[in-house]
């Protein structure tokens, strides 16, 4: 039973990281973060320049700047468990008489989300320009809290429309240049202004989302909540086929009825131990992939409801995490959450999910 024991205590282990993420979202005190200082502060005297340079390199290529690599990673992991499904489980499901018509759900789904993922991908967010920020500036009201008027955009140089944000920090970072005047060289710091990931400021602007390499914003915040939705019906079809499978597999193979001679050599019933330790012997790929499947659905079926109910009181993330007071406390260190206007913007159920999917579009305004 020692794996088991392993595999409990990582099950534990990856419960307690979700509840953690689940607590301490948005803020920006944590546990997980007072730990990651103290440990840095330890360790980076002992470790050379270069690693340091070359894992704050890779970090902010990851998830300070636009890349594919969650895109690869994304297609890596779904092309596993539908290669596992189709190689296994679809056999030992058709021998049990299992209809084809349930079989095929998994890949009607997969047609789906992968259209809805490309959407997200290529879909522009809806990017405030020249041509469009007069028509974008009377879509919304100015709600007086969180978007004010008359303020401009930093990089972009433009006025902000309400709802609108920024993909990416303004922050000035130092570069290092070594000059020779004469015979002796002089080292002169000057700062290089830098907006990491899209850098460009987008219409009701949602989140920027690693995994499709793109901001949500107003043009496609209904192919996300598709995409969403299709990958966790996705998942707990194919999860629901594998477990139906290994249940009919105990049930064919007697387990229930056995019984086995322990280490004292006395003769136990299989209990629910012994039948699941079979299961990860005989099945190890499927076991593991629907452990994965279990883990998926529940963080993308939390996530996707988290974002539905923001399209029902037409609110985006960007908003209710501004709105919780989560802000950075070193540039609002007074700031305090109002609750005063969070649903400034909804008009009521029915309309807030129409204006997802049908999104408003900027008012062009005829010169007489």
């Amino acid at each position: 039973m020692d794996f088991l024991t392993l595999f409990a205590v990582y099950v534990a282990a990856v419960l307690t990281c979700i509840l953690f993420v689940c607590k301490y979202s948005g803020q920006q005190q944590t546990p997980f973060s007072v730990l990651c200082d103290s440990v840095a502060t330890v360790v980076a005297p002992m470790t050379p320049r270069w690693l340091q340079r070359c894992t704050q390199r890779t970090l902010h290529r990851l998830f300070h700047q636009r890349n594919n690599m969650f895109i690869y990673l994304h297609v890596l992991l779904e092309g596993a468990v539908y290669a596992e499904f189709t190689c296994e489980v679809f056999g030992f499901c058709r021998d049990m008489d299992t209809t084809l018509t349930h079989l095929s759900v998994p890949y009607v789904l997969l047609v789906l989300q992968t259209v809805f993922f490309y959407l997200c991908i290529k879909r522009d967010p809806g990017t405030v320009t020249k041509k469009k920020i007069s028509g974008l500036l009377s879509l919304y009201p100015y709600d007086g809290r969180l978007f004010h008027p008359g303020v401009s955009c930093e990089t972009c140089k433009l006025i902000k429309p309400a709802r609108s944000k920024h993909c990416g920090e303004h922050t000035d970072v130092p570069r290092r240049r070594t000059r020779t005047v004469g015979n002796a060289e002089m080292l002169t710091v000057s700062t290089v202004c830098v907006s990491g990931v899209c850098n460009r400021c987008v219409q009701r602007f949602d989140h920027h989302c690693v995994w499709v390499n793109n901001c949500i914003g107003a043009q496609n915040t209904r192919y996300f909540l598709l995409y969403l939705a299709s990958v966790c019906a996705a998942a707990g079809d194919v999860a629901v086929l594998t477990g139906d499978m290994l249940f009919h597999a105990v049930l064919r193979s007697g387990l229930l009825r056995a019984s086995y001679v322990d280490e004292y050599g006395e003769q136990q019933p299989a209990g629910p131990l012994f039948v699941v330790q079979h299961l990860f012997l005989t099945f190890p790929r499927i076991v593991f992939m629907l452990g994965f499947l279990a883990f998926v659905f529940v963080l993308l079926a939390g996530y996707a409801l988290f974002h539905f109910y923001l399209a029902v009181v037409n609110q985006t993330s960007n908003e209710w995490y501004k709105g919780r007071g989560y802000t950075c406390q070193r540039c609002h260190p007074h700031a305090a959450p109002d609750h005063s206007k969070r649903n400034y913007y909804s008009r009521g159920p029915l309309r807030n999910l129409l204006e997802i999917l049908l999104p408003p579009k900027p008012v062009q305004k005829k010169l007489s």
